[in-house]
């Protein structure tokens, strides 16, 4: 996250405001420097899986950086503590901080933070299932959205989970080639990731697991390179789908082993539940076929 301080002083009745002096200088570099830190903290909770107190430290970063009006600093914290509320399942919570933001109407935004957050807004949504204003808060990220905007394949790829989601498989798959085609810079390997993955998902939909393994194994490559064992989780599990559709049980229950050890590592209780619960019916099934 970089913190910006607002370095353009305000005119009143066309007079510059004073000179600050050095001892609210120096106070507001302290806030600064305590806002970087406490989110520095909540970067480092989030890597252990302490989402408790990762959600404590971007608090305490948003609330510094509120201190501060610092636009680019309340938006990226609350972005920050929004992913890990959701994490936690408190939606209505992780809705409502980034009101820090779109409630907001005495500071300017950037573009690229508003579509930021407006995602944001659309994946808590289908989080929840509200498709419909998932939607909405998508069209409103594109608006936000540059010509050559950076978000071009997020906002691609939240498109093709909407589609899979109300079960449009072809559209999820034209989204999906869209996210891949535009994230191809070295800054974009998790949006790549994603779309990857997303269309290993439309090819199991389709039955293809061959097409599903070729494209997740792409994926889980990269989250691997990236470190992101949410993902990395989600591609071993898909994976054990596919080995699953081509009539492989053992190679399926190895996949979701994998996905479980990672989830006991990243104390990701939910995961670790979806890949027993998947241990457990490769297990039935393969009783009931002896």
């Amino acid at each position: 996250m970089r913190l910006l301080l607002l370095a353009g002083l305000a005119l009143l009745a066309g007079c510059a405001q004073p000179p600050k002096t050095t001892s609210t200088a120096r106070l507001e570099a302290a806030r600064q420097e305590a806002a970087l830190e406490a989110n520095r903290r909540g970067d480092t909770y989030v890597r252990r899986g302490d989402l408790d107190n990762a959600a404590r430290a971007y608090r305490e970063a948003l609330r510094l950086s509120q201190s501060l009006e610092d636009a680019d600093g309340i938006a990226a914290n609350a972005i920050n503590l929004s992913i890990v509320l959701q994490r936690q399942g408190r939606f209505a919570d992780a809705r409502s901080t980034l009101h820090a933001v779109t409630e907001n109407s005495d500071l300017r935004f950037t573009p690229a933070r508003l579509a930021e957050v407006s995602l944001r807004q659309a994946l808590i949504d289908l989080d929840e299932r509200r498709l419909v204003p998932a939607e909405e808060w998508v069209a409103k990220a594109a608006a936000h959205c540059a010509e050559r905007c950076a978000l071009a394949g997020a906002i691609h790829n939240v498109r093709a989970q909407l589609a899979l989601q109300a079960g449009n498989n072809d559209q999820a798959a034209a989204h999906a080639r869209a996210a891949q085609a535009a994230s191809r810079g070295p800054a974009d390997r998790a949006e790549l990731a994603n779309a990857l993955r997303l269309l290993g998902f439309t090819a199991l939909r389709a039955g293809d697991g061959a097409a599903a393994r070729t494209q997740l194994e792409q994926a889980l490559a990269l989250d691997r390179e990236i470190g992101a064992p949410r993902k990395i989780v989600l591609d071993l599990l898909a994976l054990g789908r596919a080995a699953a559709l081509g009539g492989d049980r053992d190679g399926a229950r190895a996949y979701y082993a994998r996905a479980m050890a990672v989830s006991e590592a990243d104390r990701d209780n939910a995961g670790v539940a979806e890949a027993r619960a998947l241990m457990d019916s490769v297990d039935k099934a393969a009783a009931i076929g002896k």
